[in-house]
């Protein structure tokens, strides 16, 4: 896959975009993840990178404010205190620039915990079940919830989905912007930016279906 971005950034500007932050961006891409592309995004670009240099980065703390944060986050584990898992480690909480990502079983779980609460937040919708019951509680503050991966989900200002970083290639005048993504369906992490009217958006379930819709898209073959 890196071979093909090589090859790919011949023909297009590439940009990866992710909720997560850097350092786990690196992990999932490579350390070497901001020379590889021509834009990173993380959290949703309020961490921003463009051709191997830092663009920018916003706060959700000054966004927010200090009281809702702490009510939010005061909120946040009393309700995990009183659900029962199977098992529970720790970082139920993690604070980023743009974002709290809340995790009922915590992030520090190994990766055989991982698998065994995702089984079971598909059967029991537990993060769906927090989720709907923060929008009730802080209806009108402005927030937004999105759940993605396997084990958390993701709290920010209304709007720092990500399509934040849209406004941040926009300022590059590209004419078309494609978007590939596995979690498009209302209240993935990807359905925003999926069905922005900027973007061409396109579902993809795992790296090769992305790379054999960039082969159709960027090295067609010439017709006979």
């Amino acid at each position: 896959m890196a071979a093909f971005l090589e090859e790919l950034r011949t023909r297009v500007r590439v940009g990866v975009v992710g909720g997560s932050d850097l350092s786990k961006i690196k992990e999932q891409l490579g350390d070497d993840v901001i020379q590889k592309v021509d834009y990173v995004f993380a959290e949703n670009g309020l961490e921003a990178y463009k051709n191997g240099q830092f663009l920018s980065v916003q706060s959700i703390q000054n966004q927010m404010g200090e009281e809702l944060l702490q009510d939010l986050i005061n909120f946040c584990l009393k309700y995990m205190a009183q659900i029962k898992l199977p098992k529970k480690r720790g970082t139920f909480i993690e604070f980023r620039n743009g974002m709290l990502n809340i995790s009922p079983i915590g992030r520090s779980c190994t990766l055989e915990e991982r698998k065994e609460f995702f089984e079971l937040d598909q059967r029991e919708k537990i993060r769906e079940k927090f989720v709907s019951i923060l929008k009730e509680e802080f209806k009108g503050k402005g927030l937004a919830f999105s759940i993605g991966g396997q084990i958390s989900f993701d709290v920010f200002p209304d709007g720092w989905d990500k399509r934040f970083c849209l406004g941040i290639v926009e300022k590059d005048n590209y004419k078309t912007i494609h978007f590939f993504g596995d979690k498009t369906k209302p209240g993935g992490n990807d359905y925003e930016i999926y069905c922005d009217p900027r973007t061409i958006g396109h579902e993809v379930s795992c790296p090769e279906e992305t790379l054999h819709i960039c082969l159709q898209l960027f090295f067609p073959i010439p017709a006979n």
